[in-house]
């Protein structure tokens, strides 16, 4: 599978602008041959924007917004990965991503579970128990946001329910270049999995991004890896590469799981 990732400057509270941006990209990824596009986490709305923006402007998975990039998927005929401020049915507001195939169905809406600092908290509601792991043009994905793959746990969760490929929205913020530049490649090594960490570049507010998105095989090393400016990634992912690794690195085979099971 094809597949590209979009590393963007945010354009804060500007929705009909994002979608914009989301469909120009969504073209370029087309026709460069992508099957797949990931954008990073809350681009419809921007991540910086405080609690009382973020109840304004969040939306049902099935809402206005998502209805746009059900039309971009169908135009394009490209499955997008994007992140939005969802509403859910208790009323609570989520950090989410969602996932719609070229056809314009969705096949995953996930919230973030594990929320970063007072940001964070101040503008969302924890993500319930909830992993999915879909099938897209053959591949089984799995979907993260930003501080959740920090946690070894969540990677390796979906590794264990099947995931070859999954993708990390995310709004990484320096200092924290390392989750860049070393996380990401480990968990996709120790998980043999493909991942996409797809990041924003530029400042919002107060906070200056990291950049650094990166498309990662399942050995850590990088297919590719943009810098600190705005850019649009595309990578080639192969099966054979994926079961050669789990050959050569045995760790999802090998794992004792009854041992973690005690400490969960």
């Amino acid at each position: 599978m094809h597949i590209a990732l979009f590393q963007g400057t945010p354009r804060p509270l500007d929705v009909p602008g994002n979608l914009q941006r989301l469909r120009q990209q969504a073209r370029l990824a087309a026709e460069q041959g992508a099957g797949l596009l990931v954008c990073p986490e809350m681009f419809l709305t921007g991540y910086n924007i405080g609690a009382a923006q973020v109840q304004r402007l969040a939306e049902t998975e099935d809402g206005p917004s998502a209805m746009r990039v059900v039309e971009i998927a169908q135009a394009y005929r490209i499955a997008i990965a994007y992140g939005y401020p969802e509403r859910g049915d208790d009323g609570a507001v989520y950090n989410s991503v969602q996932l719609v195939d070229a056809q314009g169905r969705s096949l995953s809406n996930y919230r973030k579970t594990h929320l970063f600092g007072e940001l964070d908290r101040a503008m969302f509601s924890q993500g319930p128990d909830h992993f999915p792991v879909v099938e897209l043009n053959g591949w089984k994905v799995g979907l993260l946001i930003c501080y959740d793959i920090e946690f070894p746990e969540n990677a390796r969760r979906l590794a264990l329910s099947g995931a070859e490929l999954i993708l990390v929205p995310t709004a990484n913020m320096a200092p924290y270049d390392f989750t860049c530049q070393v996380t990401v490649r480990a968990r996709a090594q120790e998980n043999q999995c493909y991942l996409v960490y797809a990041n924003y570049c530029g400042s919002e507010g107060d906070i200056h991004y990291c950049g650094q998105s990166s498309i990662v095989a399942p050995d850590g090393s990088l297919l590719a890896m943009a810098g600190h400016d705005e850019c649009l990634l595309t990578a080639q992912l192969e099966y054979d590469r994926l079961i050669q690794g789990r050959e050569a690195f045995p760790y999802l085979r090998d794992l004792r799981q009854e041992l973690h099971r005690r400490h969960a």
